[in-house]
């Protein structure tokens, strides 16, 4: 709020024919402007943090299916060849 009645004063000080009653509307129409516009922004960017932690979530669900299928697909091939290595072992001592 500061900000922006310091940022309205220096553009009313610019202002200099303006009456006091005219310079103190100025001011005040100016900081409620900055201060919609602030509030206006800050409601774009959480939205925008909303739509994004949204994409991230469904891109780290995707990715961790992914992981559990390569997982699996190794852990059975892995079981696949030791299963065949333990048959051909058996069958070479026979």
């Amino acid at each position: 709020m500061k900000e922006a009645r310091d940022a309205a004063e220096t553009f009313a000080d610019r202002l200099t024919w303006l009456t006091t009653a005219q310079r103190e509307a100025v001011v005040r129409v100016y900081t409620d402007d900055r201060l919609e516009t602030a509030r206006e922004v800050l409601l774009r960017i959480a939205g925008r943090t909303l739509e994004l932690r949204d994409e991230y979530q469904a891109r780290y669900r995707t990715m961790r299916a992914r992981l559990l299928s390569a997982s699996l697909i190794v852990a059975t091939v892995a079981v696949a060849v030791a299963v065949v290595w333990l048959m051909a072992t058996v069958n070479l001592h026979r």
